[in-house]
């Protein structure tokens, strides 16, 4: 297969780049190639936005669709038929600021302003994606598309005094259609292969192709958002011959209904399988939010998260309540497994040598289930979970038709807890029998301890939280929305500690 040079569109012109790694990341190529200093690098894992730019690309309708991403962790190579915008990019020609840029200066965002120039590109994300006819931005949208933005000296409210007055100025418009044109152009029909000094990189565009690729190639390493992989790179350290992008790939990005299910394709960006889930799951809202942060979810992919198979992956328990399933491919074949029976051992999967995942089917309609799933981590936003935990019963007016209860963080893989889950079957949902299948959950895990928590902390909030679950959905005296507030309250203080 015949190699040929990275293309995407950075400062105005369409850029080749055919002598760099693999593995170099977008904000090495921007600082240390271009030398263009204003995006910072601060964490290097996505952490603390200060590498914050903005990617643009055509989605399945031919339209531009900008994403705010981390570009610490970006490698350069997924860059190829995007266009990439830095801080640099929003400055006028005629040498005025852009309004977001303006509303830092005139209500004093930035102090040091090492954080300022991330800050302003995900704000910037926000005023192109809001139109004022409909109105102010309000403070929870503000708060989303910044939870991946760290301050350490200015604070925050001016900087979202600043995201509030930016749409008060002269508005400042894109080009839209000419940069669509100019996309179609260097977008290649035929699928990337990049090579550099032994290092390969395939972005193949069909399902197809990355069926046949991974069946040929089975030990490369499959890259979608690169929010775990790009950290291998950044503070790991490793060697990593041969990437299989699967960014490219259309039918990857599907998200639709299939009879009774939600289809997910494993190239759905967390955002967009997210926003489709909560339609059926409001419940998620909350987990939604505390999943990593705005511009990690830009970046990584559901089916990433499932196929990583972390033990700390917030997404796993939820699906797993909720009875959803993996769809796997292997060359022409696929097949359909409880996402559950997915994880073997830690950081192991049932995946053969070959296969991968294609996407999920998450069931949509719940009748008589009752579902939570709850989050306990140091902070609210942007942080590793000590306990994830979800929680779905099936009533049949007081008694548990099933039950099936899932758990992150408590053992070497997403697990659910099968002991519990059999105290509950069959029974009353009542307190003595929650108050058993609390007891039962010691069987079903032996907590680990670490820097985010310890066994017995681990231990006992699991069972607390099914006592939460409990008190939130039993038919005849669930806890008010009164309630739920000081609930929440006492838990965020304890959060703290």
């Amino acid at each position: 297969m015949e190699t040929r040079p990275i293309r995407f569109i950075y400062r105005g012109q369409v850029q080749e780049v055919a002598h760099a790694p693999t593995t170099r990341t977008v904000l090495q190529y921007i600082r240390e190639d271009q030398h263009c200093t204003g995006t910072k690098e601060g964490c290097a894992e996505g952490d603390c936005g200060a590498c914050t730019v903005m990617i643009g690309e055509l989605d399945q309708n031919n339209q531009l669709q900008l994403r705010a991403v981390n570009a610490c962790i970006q490698l350069l190579p997924t860059l190829d038929g995007k266009v990439l915008y830095t801080v640099e990019d929003l400055r006028q020609q005629d040498g005025t600021l852009h309004p977001v840029q303006q509303a830092m200066v005139d209500w004093h965002g930035a102090q040091c302003g090492f954080c300022t120039p991330g800050f302003i590109m995900s704000l910037w994300g926000l005023y192109m994606g809001h139109s004022p006819e409909d109105g102010p931005v309000s403070r929870a949208q503000i708060d989303d598309v910044l939870s991946g933005n760290l301050c350490r000296c200015t604070g925050y409210r001016p900087i979202i005094d600043a995201a509030k007055a930016m749409h008060s100025y002269p508005a400042v418009s894109l080009d839209r259609a000419a940069l669509e044109d100019t996309l179609r152009t260097i977008r290649h029909k035929d699928m990337l292969a990049y090579e550099y000094q032994g290092q390969t990189f395939h972005a193949p565009r069909t399902l197809d192709q990355l069926a046949q690729l991974r069946e040929q190639y089975p030990h490369a390493r499959i890259l979608a958002g690169s929010t775990d992989i790009g950290l291998w790179v950044t503070k790991q350290f490793r060697d990593l011959p041969h990437l299989i992008y699967i960014g490219q790939v259309a039918e990857l990005r599907e998200l639709k209904p299939i009879e009774d299910d939600l289809y997910i394709g494993a190239g759905v960006l967390l955002n967009d399988a997210f926003d489709a889930l909560i339609e059926d799951h409001p419940e998620l809202t909350e987990l939604r939010q505390r999943f990593a942060s705005f511009p990690i979810r830009n970046a990584g992919t559901l089916g990433g998260n499932v196929a990583n198979g972390s033990p700390i992956g917030d997404s796993m328990p939820a699906l797993i309540a909720l009875r959803a399933r993996v769809v796997l491919r292997k060359g022409a074949v696929e097949r359909v497994m409880p996402l559950e029976d997915l994880y073997l051992a830690y950081q192991k999967t049932a995946m053969e040598p070959g296969e991968f995942v294609q996407g999920l089917l998450v069931p949509r309609h719940k009748a008589q289930w009752q579902f939570r799933t709850y989050k306990l981590s140091k902070r609210f936003d942007q942080d590793i979970s000590a306990v994830c935990a979800a929680f779905a019963i099936e009533l049949d007016g007081k008694t548990v038709k099933q039950a099936r209860i899932a758990f992150g963080g408590m053992a070497a893989t997403p697990k659910r807890a099968s002991q519990a889950e059999q105290v509950l079957q069959g029974q009353a949902w009542s307190e003595q029998n929650v108050q058993a299948a609390m007891q039962a959950l010691q069987q079903d895990y032996q907590a680990l301890s670490d820097m985010r928590a310890s066994s017995e902390y681990r231990q006992q909030s699991a069972a607390n939280l099914l006592y939460r679950f409990f008190l939130e959905t039993h038919p005849e005296h669930a806890l008010s929305p009164a309630q739920l507030n000081v609930f929440h309250r006492a838990q965020a203080s304890l959060e703290t500690l």
